[in-house]
């Protein structure tokens, strides 16, 4: 009960990301991950914004990161949509770090296995939220707020990802009438 009633923390997302334009990116044209540019440190958490969530696609989180994602960390990374239900989301991954932007959300986690590190948000209803995340058998696994039953499992089945019911083939840009969305 407390996981939920907690107040979220300090919001440390950079305004640019949500000025707009993120629709625009070329989400097939993914960082090389070589180590070249910035870590998953040095880049501010996202959160989503209010309890509206965001009004135009944002720009991804981290595009100027290039550490190397960890050893048995699948590369999840790019912009999927389910064609049967038309979920989209956009999966953006940095050294041990992973964002998932979709519906109005943006979630910034650490797939290092402790629910300190794991989602500190709210989902599409504006309720709290907290999940410790980490990479299990090639496979993103999410626990809401720790507990193992309330899993969100994120694997490459092909070129397809798989999140739940949710089976999304790769695309490069937002769809056009995806790119603004009303709040909440």
């Amino acid at each position: 009960m407390y996981l939920r009633s907690a107040p979220r923390p300090p919001d440390t997302t950079e305004a640019g990301l949500l000025t707009g334009g993120g629709g625009e990116v070329d989400h097939c044209d993914l960082p090389v991950l070589d180590g070249s540019g910035l870590t998953a440190d040095e880049i501010p958490v996202a959160y989503t914004p209010g309890c509206a969530g965001y009004t135009q696609w944002p720009h991804p989180v981290l595009a100027a990161c290039t550490e190397p994602l960890p050893a048995g960390g699948p590369d999840l990374r790019g912009l999927w949509l389910d064609d049967s239900s038309g979920h989209l989301e956009r999966v953006e991954q940095c050294g041990d770090r992973v964002v998932v932007t979709s519906a109005g959300v943006i979630h910034d986690m650490r797939a290092d296995g402790t629910l300190r590190n794991g989602v500190n948000d709210v989902n599409p209803r504006c309720m709290r939220i907290r999940n410790r995340t980490r990479y299990r058998d090639g496979v993103l696994e999410m626990d809401g707020y720790g507990i193992p039953w309330i899993r969100v499992k994120r694997w490459m089945e092909g070129d397809e990802l798989q999140a739940g019911v949710h089976r999304m083939g790769r695309i490069c840009h937002v769809p056009a009438d995806r790119v603004t969305r009303e709040p909440y």
